[in-house]
């Protein structure tokens, strides 16, 4: 049961890696590594569920800069159109 857990996660890690987009790259590499989390922890090794743990906060603060620049966009385009 345990390795389905870690083959899961090596799935979508290597899912990730095949996306174009870096927003679908971080949501699904951020899912990976909250699964190698939960994988780590199962098998009792610190350094994945450490280094996984530290994966998840960069992925979640890249998605959200990414997310706020969008949204940033979308309120400037927004703005302009109604100015003309």
């Amino acid at each position: 049961m345990v390795q389905i857990i870690g083959y899961a996660a090596l799935t979508l890690n290597l899912i990730s890696m095949s996306m174009k987009s870096v927003l679908y790259l971080r949501v699904c590499s951020l899912i990976a590594n909250a699964i190698y989390i939960v994988y780590g922890v199962l098998m009792n090794a610190p350094p994945v569920f450490i280094g996984c743990s530290i994966g998840v906060l960069l992925h979640s603060y890249y998605i959200y800069k990414i997310m706020r620049s969008r949204l940033r966009n979308s309120e400037q385009s927004f703005n302009n159109q109604n100015i003309n």
